[in-house]
Order: C-alpha cells, then structure tokens, then sequence
C-alpha cells in the first residue's frame, strides 16, 4: 500500500509537465533512425548496466555459465549483430520459457539450476509512476508498473504508427477494462501528441470487490491533467453486451466531420460494428486499434463490413509495444516489428528441447526504460517472423520485419481477456472435480471462433459425473480464475459479464492423435 502511495505521489508530481510535452511530429523519424543505427551499442548497454551490474539478475548467471564476460558478449554483437548474437546465446542455453520467467518451473542448464521470479528482472532503472499487477490464479502477481519516461518512448513509434495512417487529427477513444493497460494506452496518446475524449470501461470501476488500486490511480492520473490544463477523461461503464453509448459516439464524431478512433480488443470492435449495422449506423471511414486477442480474418471482415477500418497492434505487459499493423498487410495481422525497441528471434527446432514450438518468439529489450530486462525470453506466444518489402510507410521508416499469426501457445484469450494455459488447467483438473465430480479428463475448455469474429468458450462436463447445476459450474470456473481484486478478477468478472463462458454436458473431444487435451480450439460457422 505504501508503494502504491508512493507511485501515485511521483505521478501527481511528473504527469503535468509530461502531458504539456509530447512527443513532437518534426522529430519522431530521428528519434526512430537514431535508435535503430545504435541497436548494438543500445544493447550492451542495457546489458552492462542492468545484468553485468546486478549481481542477483538471473540472466548475469546464464551468461557466467557459458563463459560469457562482457567483451565476450561485444565481441560475439559485433561479428554477429544483435539478432545473430541472441540466437547464438539461446543455443547456449540463455533463455527464459514463460513458466521460467514468471518462477513456476525452476531454470535447469547442466549442473546450473536456480529460481528465477520476476522481481528479479525488474530494470533497476525504470521508475514506477502507475502501479501495474498482473497476475492469476496460480502464479504469483507480477508488479511492473508503468514508467512516463518509457511511455515517452514508446510514443515516438506510436505518433508514426498514426501519421502513416493519416490519423494525426482523429478523436481517440478506448473501451477496456479497469487498470493499467488502458492508462498506458490514454498516457501514449496523450504523449504521441493526440487528445484522448472518451475513456470506455468494460467493467464498472465502482463495481465492488476491485482493487482500490483501479480507482485511485485514475483518480490522481485525472487530477494531473486538470493540473497540467490537458484534461484526460474520467472512465464511464459501458459494458461488452451494450456498446450502444459507444456507437453514438463513434456516430456523432462523425457528424462533426472528425474521425472516430476507438482503440479496444478485436472482439470487442466487432460487437461495435455489428450494434452499429444493427442499429443502421454508419461507420464509414471510422477507425480502430486493436490488441488483446487475435486479429483474424473473421473479425477483419465483421469490422470492415460495417465500413471501418482497423489496423492492429501486438504488445505485452512486460515489455510494451512490439508491432504495429502493416498498412499493405499479407494477413489479416499482418505487423512491422518495431526493432528500434526490441529484438525478436524465434525458437526454431532447438526449441524441443526447452519445451518450445519452433515459431515460439524470444524476446529482448533494447530500450534503457523498459519495464523488465529481458534477453531472451518467451512469452508465451508465437508467429510467423519474416523479412519482406511490403512498400507501406513503416518500411519506409526502418521496420522491415514483419510477424504475423501471432498466438499464445500457453494462454487462453477471448475477448481481450488471458489466462495462462496452467491455470485454465489446475481449474478444470483440480478444482472441478474435487468440487464436482469426476477426475481431470472430465473437463474440457473448447474456445471458439464464430464466423463472425466473436469468441466464445465452451466448458464441456462429462455426463458421466453426474447431476450439476451447470451456472454453478460456471461461477466455480470463473471464481477460481479469477481469485483476489487484481487482474484476474477483472479478467473473470468481464467474461462473466460479456456471456463468453457457457456450460455443456457432453463427453470432451479426442484430438486427432486421441488425446484429451485439457482444451483445444474450433472455429465454427456461426455463434
């Protein structure tokens, strides 16, 4: 708590001057080519100042295990560059899994083994003006927190994101979920030179059982923008099921001759789009961004039958922004990997034998503000990772690298909500039966795709445990998902509000090798 005080205090100290100061249009493209011309000496010096100096970072141990010192590793970045380099340390053995990474599984190389936890990858230089938890049922919390300085950085890519789309002069807007991903997202606005006029949130903040965390830092982060005269604004529940007030929002911007932008989860555009043709709404010329979930072909095709646009964008909580939409895209996903920030290698088929799929991405921060010191590291996701000429303005600015197909081989994600892949299975293979019935291949989690983009989870029951009510199968499901006032509970509480989740008694499905898999993925023709 007094953490949190602390960071509220700095944040009500730093956030008018910051809101005053945006990153200015006449400078983002050399802020982009100074970053990506000292790519190297950017990462040797992350790697000095924040491994090589911290006798407790875990990846300061990896590299002493291979023999690693620190000209070792500059002389390995100049012969190799940053991408060979890392792959060369990953074959070595420096990398983090997930499970590594977030200290589920201990890190095992030879005779080297040891714990790592995230607190121990903190970047020792980065401060914490909004306290960001993220965090499930299983796993402990992870604190991150979001720093103004790294906000600003990421800005700079964002107000180019935006001017090769034309959108300098378009009306943001955001409908989430209580928290820091969707301040961040109002802060990098604010801070790419934009003026954020609706805050959306999917979940009521005043709803009773959230942290008090949600409340108070919206609250302060509202007080230094009236302080700075740059007021942001307060967040107004509108909730998944009703996008109504956002509609006539979109449609009134729209009557002013500006461009309505919203930026939210790609399912949760499509509900926009479909109210909207529904209600005989149009959206032409409207504009999205979206992140949270998969960008598919399905929900392209729902979002820009209602006449807008929509271009996404691929980012963690642990390391921010790591693509944006490519404006001549192959896929439905299609993303230019911003290099300038990270550096992003793959698995490959070494990654067998550290429980990756080949396309399994690592990633590594290049930025000195970065949330957590990452070389290496998985987060849970994979994609497609391609150098190609597209000819749209991103390329034109440096970013040549494209991913697409991005999804999470450890998660589930419906939405714009995720839980990690072993808490969905401790729930269906712990808590159910011991709750229910059954044993742990009675229970099975079926996510869905409708034709028309919208997700849907099917919880399957085997008739063979017997009699249940099936709405208290779902509330135990969601429950234990989402226990504590943190984001879990929020994750939980938006797919009990938005109707994601339904119960069926039915035996769970054979995979084609005959396996039942504690969850397995469908795309279906209709709802």
């Amino acid at each position: 708590m007094l953490d949190d005080l602390a960071a509220g205090a700095r944040l009500l100290w730093r956030l008018p001057a910051f809101l005053r100061n945006p990153v200015r249009a006449h400078g983002v493209r050399a802020i982009l080519q100074m970053r990506l011309q000292r790519r190297e000496a950017n990462f040797l010096g992350l790697a000095a100042r924040a491994i090589y100096a911290v006798p407790t970072n875990p990846y300061r141990h990896l590299l002493a295990h291979i023999g690693c010192a620190p000209n070792d590793l500059a002389a390995l970045v100049g012969r190799e560059g940053v991408e060979g380099a890392l792959r060369a340390l990953y074959r070595q053995g420096v990398y983090l899994t997930v499970d590594e990474f977030k200290g589920r599984r201990p890190v095992v190389r030879g005779n080297l083994t040891m714990t790592v936890t995230p607190g121990l990858l903190r970047n020792p230089q980065a401060s914490v003006h909004i306290p960001v938890h993220s965090g499930g049922s299983r796993s402990p919390q992870i604190a991150a927190g979001i720093d103004l300085e790294d906000i600003r950085a990421e800005a700079a890519d964002l107000r180019l994101f935006l001017a090769a789309r034309g959108g300098e002069a378009w009306v943001h807007s955001f409908w989430s979920v209580p928290g820091g991903a969707a301040m961040r997202w109002i802060l990098r606005i604010s801070a790419a030179g934009g003026v954020p006029a609706r805050w959306f949130s999917q979940v009521d903040p005043a709803a009773p059982g959230l942290h008090p965390r949600y409340r108070w830092s919206a609250r302060v982060m509202r007080w230094g923008s009236l302080l700075a005269g740059t007021p942001l604004p307060a967040a107004r529940h509108v909730s998944p099921d009703a996008p109504g007030p956002i509609v006539a929002w979109m449609a009134d911007t729209r009557r002013r001759s500006a461009v309505p932008h919203l930026l939210t989860y790609p399912s949760a555009a499509v509900r926009v789009c479909r109210a909207a043709l529904d209600a005989g709404v149009d959206l032409s010329g409207a504009q999205f961004t979206v992140s949270g979930e998969p960008m598919t072909a399905g929900r392209l095709q729902e979002i820009t039958r209602a006449g807008a646009a929509v271009r996404p964008v691929f980012a963690a909580m642990e390391c921010g922004q790591i693509g944006y939409g490519c404006l001549n895209p192959e896929v439905s996903d299609d993303l230019h990997l911003a290099t300038d920030l990270h550096a992003v290698i793959q698995a490959g088929a070494d990654g067998s034998a550290a429980g990756l799929p080949a396309e399994a991405l690592l990633v590594t921060a290049l930025r000195p503000t970065a949330p957590f010191i990452l070389l290496n590291v998985s987060l849970g996701d994979q994609a497609a990772l391609v150098k190609r000429s597209c000819g749209c303005p991103l390329e034109q600015v440096g970013w040549g690298t494209h991913l697409h197909t991005v999804r999470s081989y450890e998660k589930v994600t419906a939405g714009g909500m995720t839980f990690l892949d072993a808490e969905i299975t401790r729930v269906l293979e712990e808590v159910l039966p011991a709750r229910f019935g059954g044993g742990p291949t009675d229970y099975q989690l079926v996510e869905e795709e409708a034709a028309d983009g919208s997700p849907h989870l099917r919880l399957l029951v085997h008739p063979a445990v017997g009699a249940l009510d099936e709405h208290g199968v779902a509330d135990v499901f969601l429950s234990a998902l989402g226990a504590g006032p943190g984001a879990a509970g929020v994750m939980a509480r938006l797919w009990r509000d938005a109707g994601v989740l339904r119960v069926e008694r039915r035996p769970p499905r054979l995979s084609a090798s005959g396996k039942i898999l504690h969850r397995q993925r469908v795309r279906t023709a209709g709802p």
